[in-house]
């Protein structure tokens, strides 16, 4: 059995946790009043006692659902941690080596890249397995349990190269989770939502924690909103369950928690949990030494969290982020605590902050911390003259689907810009005695570092304070310096030809999130780095590469563009997922009534609304197995059919429509 309330050290029965209560509502209120969270809900356990825990925000819009301990969330990433605790557990039981290739157990896993072969499950679980990051066309959707993704993860797999040698460095990667998840399946004969709730939840008495496949209650779920469109959404489904898709509560979470405490040594053993607390990140491909909230366990985002460290304590989190949905899991081993933070809206680095602060109130009032620590910073620049090798380090730097120019004037002054954010305001930095760059404040420092790989990168360390929330290290390898690139003119002429072109997304499902959230994709070369579109490296006229080498997490889910042309339609490819061309996307006819038939492709059907159309009204019909999504001039989607049963909606000029459905579904459109 676990923990029961009768196993608490007998000083600490008598602890009320008031000023902790106190505090977790007064934060919980600030993230949901302030900081754009709808709701959040939080949860600290202590020595298998739930000490503190509640809620605060929006649920649903007629206040009709008050939040409660049992509202659900989804954890995203956090479920990555139920993955690792299968793996282990099947490692326990002498079914599965942790360093032994994963092929050995999924032989029809292959990829065009003969190193997948030495990708192993501690790969797949510390992200150094070089896969490329994450194959989730069809993942994301309103109330639907698709498992499309999942089911095709091995056919993508089959079709992409490695990013880097297998155990080289990690680099934050879903895939491997998704392909972790298969391991499980196959090596424990069962799936793996049955296999959870046998070996975890069911044991550790997780009444609260279901995915996608057990098509929970969706009335019991946090209601979901979008700053950009009225009204309470659907819920969402993460399909790929084993990388993102539980939902859960805090308390919940914190009760799992204690598998690693030592409180659950029948669910997995004391060895398997010491495992995945090692600091498993320190490939050669690290930044040195530094406060920082990203050290990679196996499955755990960190392995050392700032502040904890500060107070000689080693600390262990898991955050996750879908679409809607955020996530925090911080557990103290040798304190027996743990927290747990999960919202609607928001992001999982407020939910890990006010974990921490809420953990910090607790172990105050225990009397384990005498006070708590000041706020930290590296110190304003101390004045001294540049010496002239830095100037080298000026230039263009990528990171995922982004760059940034580094200017370094002669007087030590550092200026970097953003040209995907044109209008963003230069970020200022002045060098320092000791080599570093440094901003105004002292909470942030910036160095360049030439590895061993011949690459050199921009090391930022930084304190980040959320007033009211503490602060959060950051130690990382930001991004990496580029090197212009010269084509041939052919090659030039054919990226000018599509400089500023919109592409529209074809391939997804008519319930994807990725209709209401996402604009299209417009591209744009890069007039700063020739050779270049974001961080994709030109090869030819029709492909680009991205061929970044950036561990944690500014070189993740990386992508090249591959263009291909049929019926004279030029169309784009970016891991999987297929757009078209503006050229293709002709304006709408709103006629008394006309037919929208989607093609055999089970290609969406985009079109533009003209100033001519703009103000009309139509009315849409079509079976269920459809939807249909308006955007206005900006890209926003203004309607889409899965959220809002209206049945007639009012074109906005210069916007754009788009019909998705299965292969010869029909719209049948008429003016109002």
């Amino acid at each position: 059995m676990l923990a029961a309330a009768t196993d608490m050290p007998s000083n600490e029965a008598e602890i009320t946790y008031e000023g902790t209560r106190k505090a977790a509502k007064e934060k919980a209120d600030l993230l949901t009043n302030t900081y754009g969270t709808n709701s959040v809900q939080y949860a600290i356990i202590d020595h298998g006692n739930i000490v503190v825990a509640g809620q605060s925000g929006k649920n649903d819009e007629q206040g009709q659902k008050p939040l409660t301990k049992d509202t659900m969330y989804g954890i995203g990433s956090t479920s990555k941690m139920f993955i690792t605790v299968a793996v282990m557990q099947l490692g326990d039981q002498g079914k599965i080596s942790l360093d032994t290739p994963v092929v050995q157990y999924i032989p029809e896993f292959k990829m065009k890249d003969e190193r997948y072969k030495q990708i192993t499950p501690r790969m797949l679980l510390n992200h150094s397995s070089g896969l490329n990051g994450s194959s989730i066309t069809n993942a994301v959707l309103f109330e639907d349990n698709d498992t499309y993704a999942y089911d095709t993860l091995l056919k993508q797999l089959a079709a992409q190269t490695l990013k880097a040698d297998p155990g080289a460095y990690s680099v934050y990667c879903n895939d491997g989770f998704t392909l972790a998840e298969i391991l499980v399946e196959r090596v424990s004969g069962m799936d793996f939502t049955s296999y959870i709730h046998r070996y975890i939840t069911g044991p550790m008495d997780m009444a609260n924690t279901k995915t996608p496949l057990d098509s929970p209650d969706t009335a019991k779920m946090a209601g979901l909103y979008y700053p950009a469109y009225t009204g309470q959404l659907p819920n969402e489904t993460f399909n790929l369950i084993g990388a993102g898709g539980i939902y859960s509560t805090a308390e919940d979470l914190v009760r799992f928690s204690q598998i690693f405490t030592g409180e659950a040594e029948e669910v997995l053993s004391g060895k398997s949990v010491s495992a995945m607390a090692q600091d498993e990140y320190k490939t050669p491909l690290w930044p040195d030494d530094a406060d920082s909230s990203m050290e990679y366990g196996l499955g755990w985002d960190s392995v050392n969290l700032y502040p904890f460290s500060e107070y000689g304590m080693k600390a262990l989190t898991k955050g996750g982020d879908t679409l809607l949905y955020h996530s925090s899991l911080v557990v103290l081993p040798g304190q027996g605590m743990a927290a747990a933070v999960v919202s609607s809206g928001g992001s999982s680095v407020y939910n890990e902050l006010l974990a921490n602060e809420i953990l910090l109130q607790a172990l105050k009032e225990k009397g384990t911390i005498a006070e708590f620590k000041p706020e930290k910073s590296y110190g304003v620049p101390v004045k001294a003259d540049m010496p002239e090798s830095m100037l080298q380090y000026s230039g263009v730097y990528g990171a995922t689907s982004a760059t940034i120019k580094i200017d370094i004037t002669k007087a030590g002054l550092m200026s970097i810009t953003s040209e995907q954010s044109p209008g963003n305001p230069a970020q200022i930095f002045g060098y320092s005695a000791d080599g570093t760059f440094r901003s105004a404040y002292g909470n942030t420092v910036i160095s360049f570092v030439k590895e061993e790989n011949g690459r050199t990168y921009l090391w930022i360390r930084q304190y980040a304070s959320l007033p009211g929330f503490g602060q959060k290290a950051i130690s990382e390898y930001n991004a990496e310096k580029l090197q212009p690139q010269d084509l041939s003119a052919e090659t030039t002429e054919a990226w000018i030809q599509r400089d500023g072109k919109k592409y529209y997304l074809l391939n997804e499902k008519y319930t994807s999130l990725v209709y209401l959230l996402l604009p299209p994709v417009q591209l744009n070369v890069s007039k700063q780095l020739p050779g270049y579109v974001l961080d994709k490296r030109i090869t030819d006229p029709d492909t680009a590469v991205s061929e970044l080498q950036i561990p944690g997490r500014s070189g993740r889910d990386l992508s090249g563009y591959t263009f291909f042309t049929q019926d004279g339609i030029e169309y784009l490819d970016i891991g999987g997922s297929i757009l078209v061309n503006e050229d293709a996307v002709k304006p709408i006819y709103v006629a008394k009534k006309s037919i929208v038939t989607i093609p055999s492709s089970g290609y969406a059907r985009w079109y533009t609304i003209s100033d001519k159309d703009g103000g009309k009204t139509v009315k849409v019909r079509m079976s269920s197995n459809a939807s249909f999504a308006v955007y206005n001039a900006k890209g926003t989607c203004i309607y889409f059919s899965v959220i809002g049963g209206k049945d007639k909606v009012e074109l906005p000029a210069g916007g754009s429509i788009v019909f998705a459905g299965d292969a010869g579904t029909k719209f049948e459109i008429s003016a109002q």
